[in-house]
């Protein structure tokens, strides 16, 4: 994903090519973790968007389909749907701009941000420490992973110790992979890890006996279960932790605006009603802020 550049580029590419693998640029406007800087009083999201998104016109937005509720083709279509793509509209529409939102792979959309294709990344992304060298995060969601099997949980599988010496199927650059490697290096038995390239995709491992358990964000296990009784999720959840809305390092203008069209968005109700509708009303935030993961 990259070309030959000048010497001075290659500590920003490094880094991107860093986040790139926990699923960028850097430079100004990082902001220290928290709710970040505050609107003035009266001050709307909109009024907060810099000169050139207000003339550009769009919001450039990129997901990476296969998580539903999150982000998912409606049945039979290629329209994007799912929290996301809702909540990406209800931003952009606070900010007065056209959304334009775009599929690609999850692996691809810290980079694809970083090199200025996509103006935000709304993905089921998990706000870490590894992605915020890359990225900054307005804080919108708040979730765990837990460990999905066939029906019945013929393994017997209850915490992540049990996953050692087992053959598993995790999501190529998602969080859930972190999680089941870290509990790998603890395995005196190690697993079989392969990666797919999403949950679906991952589930189907589990349908053919190539693996007997993944780990999926919560709210996504719940739809899957909600759609087929070949699966079971387990109870636990493990790396709880928020989700973000990702804009690059140079751009907190933007990055401030979002916050503010999320806050807005949660005062006057439409936040909390986007996530009801998607059944996910649980993993939602009293409050839009800034760089507040782990």
């Amino acid at each position: 994903m990259t070309r030959p550049r000048p010497l001075r580029c290659l500590a920003a590419l490094a880094v991107v090519a860093l986040a790139a693998t926990a699923c960028g640029r850097s430079t100004q406007g990082s902001g220290p973790a928290g709710s970040g800087p505050r609107a003035a009083a009266g001050t709307s999201a909109a009024q907060l968007l810099p000169a050139r998104y207000q003339q550009q016109g769009v919001l450039r937005v990129a997901t990476a389909v296969g998580y539903p509720p999150m982000e998912m083709y409606e049945t039979g279509t290629t329209r994007l749907t799912g929290v996301d793509p809702d909540l990406a509209q209800a931003i952009a529409e606070r900010l007065g701009l056209k959304l334009e939102l775009t599929n690609a792979a999850f692996d691809g959309l810290i980079p694809g941000l970083g090199s200025g294709r996509f103006d935000l990344v709304m993905s089921s992304m998990t706000d870490s420490a590894q992605r915020r060298q890359a990225v900054d995060f307005t804080d919108y969601f708040r979730t765990g992973g837990v460990i999905m099997t066939k029906k019945g949980n013929p393994q017997g599988i209850k915490t992540l110790a049990d996953l050692c010496g087992k053959t598993v199927v995790l999501a190529k650059g998602s969080s859930n992979l972190h999680i089941g490697e870290e509990q790998n290096a603890k395995c005196r038995e190690k697993m079989q890890i392969s990666q797919s390239e999403d949950a679906p995709t991952g589930l189907l491992q589990l349908d053919t006996g190539r693996a007997v358990a993944t780990i999926v964000d919560y709210p996504v296990a719940q739809t899957f279960t909600d759609r087929s009784s070949a699966y079971e999720v387990l109870p636990a959840q493990y790396g709880t932790a928020p989700w973000g809305i990702a804009t690059a390092k140079n751009q907190s203008g933007l990055r401030d605006a979002v916050r503010q069209a999320l806050q807005e968005l949660i005062d006057n109700g439409r936040y909390r009603k986007i996530l009801d509708t998607w059944k996910v009303g649980g993993s939602a935030v009293s409050k839009a802020t800034i760089n507040d993961g782990q």
